[in-house]
């Protein structure tokens, strides 16, 4: 059990964990129950820093908690959106074309703007908060990797060998109760929590069709855009409904 924990720890964040963890296939394919509390952990951490740097300018501490966000899970997911935007906008439609632009390495036109886009959403949701507003920080990251435990419950993972392909195999039990865990989370919030959930089943649902109207299912990369769009749209949602 634990080493499922550890394996989602050290997939989804930057904290160290014992590189054998990473040789146990059980693990890896355990660790997709975990993903919501290692959500929760993230918030956790940035709330923690958002305490420490509240009563600094508020662009500065937005500067700090971004910044600190971004590097807490190596832009692992900022990844994967930009590789979504490029492959979405240059596939044209088709599939085969969009899988391959998802393979390429490179960052074009449509995927720098995307980054930036978010990152800037981001950063304006942070530094509008007058306050810390708790349940958006710590909401946020446990949505969108809850997000990423339903996906691979309900989505068809289309590419052979990826970073996911571990993950298709996962207790489906376990899995559920950490879905569950998750909403518990929220119900604890109130309607903030009932907002939050909304939003990022909204956000899900949006990215589900997608998702298999033009590919049949999804790749680690996709994964990626919906952890992004799930933590921008909470974020959203919370910061305005103070």
């Amino acid at each position: 059990m634990m080493r499922g924990l550890f394996a989602a720890i050290g997939f989804l964040t930057r904290l160290p964990v014992p590189v054998s963890t990473f040789d146990d296939a059980r693990a890896q394919s355990a660790s997709l129950a975990w993903y919501p509390l290692v959500g929760l952990l993230l918030g956790a951490w940035l709330c923690g820093l958002a305490w420490l740097v509240h009563g600094w300018p508020p662009m500065l501490s937005a500067a700090v908690l971004l910044t600190a966000w971004v590097v807490s899970t190596g832009g692992l997911h900022l990844d994967g959106l930009a590789d979504s935007a490029d492959a979405w906008v240059g596939g044209l439609g088709d599939r085969e074309r969009t899988l391959t632009i998802m393979k390429d390495p490179r960052c074009g036109p449509a995927g720098v703007a995307a980054l930036i886009l978010l990152l800037l959403t981001k950063f304006a949701a942070l530094a509008s908060m007058a306050t810390p507003h708790w349940s958006a920080l710590l909401l946020a990251p446990l949505l969108a990797r809850g997000a990423l435990t339903l996906a691979f419950l309900s989505v068809p993972y289309v590419r052979s060998g990826g970073l996911g392909s571990g993950l298709v195999d996962a207790p489906r039990a376990a899995c559920i109760m950490g879905l569950l865990f998750a909403a518990a989370v929220c119900v604890a919030f109130g309607w903030r929590g009932g907002l939050a959930l909304l939003c990022a089943l909204v956000v899900f649902a949006g990215w589900r069709h997608a998702c298999r109207k033009r590919l049949g299912g999804m790749t680690g990369d996709t994964c990626g855009a919906l952890t992004e769009l799930v933590e921008v749209v909470v974020l959203i949602a919370l910061t305005v409904n103070v």
